[in-house]
């Protein structure tokens, strides 16, 4: 971390020069640990139409850490993990054995989840306030042990993509093709649905619930825009997570506003910029 420190020495801002504001610069660095995570993630999550789905799954984390605050936690985040899991795979599984609409099972869950973790939360009249960073966020508070975790699930993520994307985009483009040729379809499904939910738990208190579906679906629906190939996607998408969650972070710094919101509302403007711009790249 030291090092990192003294690197960002070279800035012109005040909170980076030595000594100065830690607390900025370790927001910082894991911004640019999370932003190419959830940029990778949210291609699936467009190109699978399941930006519904991954809401869903930050309504289960909640219900998890309500879970976890019941059972006397101090930090329920283990226990929000496990629920998510459980909670895409259910969703997965009803999906593949009935008949009911995606957006149906989704939508029942979600509400549902919800609904449960407010009753926990607010059993024998609690207060419902301690929960109200999962619903905000706040990346400022962030530690170096958590940044440190972040790294390894930068790794863990890039491994995965590298391993199972050609079958992950096969599936999403064409289930009945990757089923003839051997895809276990609904196993992949569950795979990446779970590492969503892990990703959208772990990253929960610091991004906020409220807007981190945002941070998967935006940038990989701006790049989709323009973007003409799967390659332009990825990177466009990773180009503009990384540089609204930089830009978002100092902004918000200067005009004292919420850390999360900042950022999607410039990964907003993108969405926009680029959707007026893609007759240009057709």
């Amino acid at each position: 971390m030291e090092f990192w420190y003294k690197l960002l020495e070279i800035l012109p801002f005040e909170w980076a020069k030595a000594g100065q504001m830690i607390f900025m610069k370790n927001a910082l660095l894991s911004i640019i640990l999370l932003t190419p995570i959830f940029a990778l993630l949210g291609t699936m999550v467009v190109n699978n139409r399941m930006s519904f789905f991954s809401d869903a799954l930050g309504h289960g984390a909640f219900t998890g850490v309500a879970i976890g605050g019941l059972l006397g936690f101090v930090q329920p985040i283990s226990s929000a993990v496990v629920f998510s899991i459980v909670f895409a795979f259910l969703i997965a599984l009803i999906k593949h054995k009935s008949k009911m609409a995606s957006d149906t099972v989704i939508g029942v869950f979600s509400s549902t989840a919800i609904a449960l973790g407010i009753f926990l939360a607010t059993l024998g009249g609690k207060s419902f306030a301690k929960l109200n960073t999962y619903l905000i966020g706040d990346i400022l508070s962030i530690t170096p042990k958590e940044i440190l975790l972040l790294a390894v699930v930068l790794f863990l993520v890039a491994v995965f993509w590298f391993l199972v994307f050609n079958k992950l985009l096969i599936v999403s483009v064409n289930p009945s093709l990757a089923g003839s040729r051997g895809i276990h379809t609904f196993w992949y499904e569950v795979i990446f649905s779970c590492a969503v939910a892990v990703i959208v738990t772990v990253s929960m208190s610091w991004i906020g619930l409220l807007v981190i579906n945002s941070f998967l679906v935006l940038p990989a629906a701006s790049a989709r825009n323009i973007a003409q190939n799967q390659r332009q996607y990825h990177i466009l998408a990773l180009v503009f997570s990384v540089f609204s969650g930089v830009a978002g972070l100092i902004l918000s710094y200067y005009i004292e506003t919420a850390t999360g919101s900042t950022i999607v509302i410039i990964l907003a403007i993108i969405f926009f910029a680029t959707y007026f711009l893609r007759k240009k790249f057709a």
